[in-house]
């Protein structure tokens, strides 16, 4: 498990690389400083419509022949409109890098490039290409967690749960359907028509319509709503998911995760919230990251039997 200094050590370095955040070559090296990884930055793993769509490898460096490691798709939040994959290093790498997983940080078309629901296809996309090409960085196919925060939590459930055959993968279809182990949710989205036009169109934020933004004035967009939404696909057999959000948070509300609770207890999926107290969007103390990072932990070394390396060995 991991413990709590280790945490801390970790939130402390994030704290340290805020100030660089917006520097991608640095970034990078400031994760290899704190754990021995293999680092491939801006892969290019799909192109559409004129754009490319770049990822990031964090591979964990272990022993000739080892067995292969878990890894965590991490997807970056932003409202779908803004975000990027650079600026997530701080809470979507490092405390997953610290636990001992690969992690593979994706990025996606924002609604400038493509409107709804091109996000959801590009990280079904990614999913893809990671099981594509598992070994070429010794990345368990059969422990696949994906990640995210807001935008991109919506994205993790998306990714995770979504079936082949409800059209999403037509751009990067296999014979083969990948199977995610289980999902992080942080303070996502979990049903789009309710932001739209539903009791939450306001304030969820008057100020900020990134729901609106995302979806644009395409003639179709309530039914693009309904299915982009993670409440449509919850049914026996999704992937166990932990959420964690704050119960006063102003730009997601927090039904949306309680909803989707409700939703998976029914259903009979493994399922865990983790309420912040007063907690905004993410604007957590460190004690509340560390028991947010803690609980994931457990659940995750629940779900996929643990991700640590061996502490003994160090990579040459």
């Amino acid at each position: 498990m991991l413990n709590r200094l280790a945490l801390s050590m970790a939130l402390l370095l994030a704290q340290a690389v805020v100030a660089a955040a917006q520097q991608a070559s640095d970034l990078p090296a400031s994760v290899s400083l704190f754990q021995k990884v293999r680092t491939v930055p801006n892969i290019v793993y799909e192109r559409a419509n004129g754009w490319e769509g770049k990822l990031d490898v964090y591979a964990q460096r272990m022993p000739p022949n080892s067995p292969p490691t878990p890894v965590v798709i991490f997807i970056h939040g932003g409202g779908w409109v803004q975000g990027t994959k650079e600026g997530s290093m701080v809470r979507g790498v490092l405390p997953y890098v610290a636990m001992g997983y690969s992690v593979v940080n994706v990025e996606y078309r924002l609604a400038n490039v493509s409107l709804a629901p091109a996000a959801i296809e590009d990280c079904r996309c990614a999913l893809r290409w990671v099981v594509a090409h598992a070994k070429d960085y010794n990345l368990d196919v059969n422990r696949i967690v994906v990640a995210g925060e807001s935008a991109g939590g919506h994205l993790a459930l998306t990714t995770g749960m979504i079936p082949a055959a409800a059209g999403f993968d037509r751009s990067c279809f296999t014979t083969s359907e990948p199977r995610v182990t289980a999902i992080v949710d942080f303070f996502g989205i979990t049903d789009i028509a309710d932001l739209l036009d539903g009791p939450n169109k306001k304030p969820f934020p008057e100020n900020w319509p990134y729901t609106v933004q995302w979806l644009g004035n395409q003639p179709n967009r309530a039914e693009i709503a309904k299915a982009s939404s993670p409440l449509t696909y919850v049914r026996a057999g999704v992937p166990p998911t932990i959420s964690i959000h704050g119960d006063a948070d102003p730009l997601v509300p927090y039904a949306h995760s309680t909803r989707l609770q409700e939703a998976l207890q029914k259903a009979g999926v493994a399922h865990e919230l983790v309420t912040i107290p007063s907690g905004g969007h993410g604007n957590f103390s460190t004690a509340e990251w560390q028991r947010a990072f803690g609980a994931v932990e457990k659940f995750l070394a629940t779900q996929l039997g643990g991700a640590k390396p061996p502490s003994t060995w160090q990579p040459q």
